[in-house]
């Protein structure tokens, strides 16, 4: 089984800017979610695109099942999600020997930014940089289903 393993933190400094190796605009969307599954589709840059499914957290952990699909269908799924729809810049930032991937959103979601990390195991230890702050891991306002669920955003102002 195909499983993710993944820590959350909001972002509070800039210091990842500089280490940023690229990034891509996303646009993801929320067919169907509950507390035992979330159907997730994903565009990249409008050119690639994705069909994830996701099961319920258990902790930091769940099962992930993530297939391409042609982007065509994904512009078609998107907007059968709407307006569960969100959009945010993906940048890939090297860090602490992990890749770290820090989202800037957009739309109704502006000035949140937060920082993941996929691990290989839940006790892997993992050394925090100076531009993140606290972590948001089990905190379910900060789930990509429920923001795009949501008109407000948790922590911003």
């Amino acid at each position: 089984m195909a499983q993710e393993i993944e820590r959350k933190f909001l972002v509070t400094g800039e210091g990842w800017k500089a280490l940023a190796t690229s990034s891509a605009l996303l646009r993801q969307g929320y067919l169907s979610s509950n507390s035992k599954a979330t159907v997730r589709v994903r565009s990249k840059d409008d050119q690639k695109a994705a069909l994830t499914l996701k099961g319920a957290a258990r902790g930091i952990s769940r099962a992930e099942f993530e297939y391409d699909i042609p982007i065509e269908d994904a512009r078609e799924l998107l907007a059968m999600a709407a307006p569960h729809v969100l959009e945010k810049r993906r940048h890939i930032v090297p860090f602490g020997g992990l890749i770290w991937e820090v989202d800037i959103f957009e739309g109704r979601h502006l000035g949140l930014m937060i920082a993941e990390v996929e691990l290989e195991r839940e006790d892997q230890p993992v050394a925090l940089p100076d531009w993140v702050g606290a972590e948001v891991s089990l905190d379910e306002r900060y789930f990509n289903a429920s923001l795009a669920r949501s008109e407000t955003v948790p922590g911003v102002k």
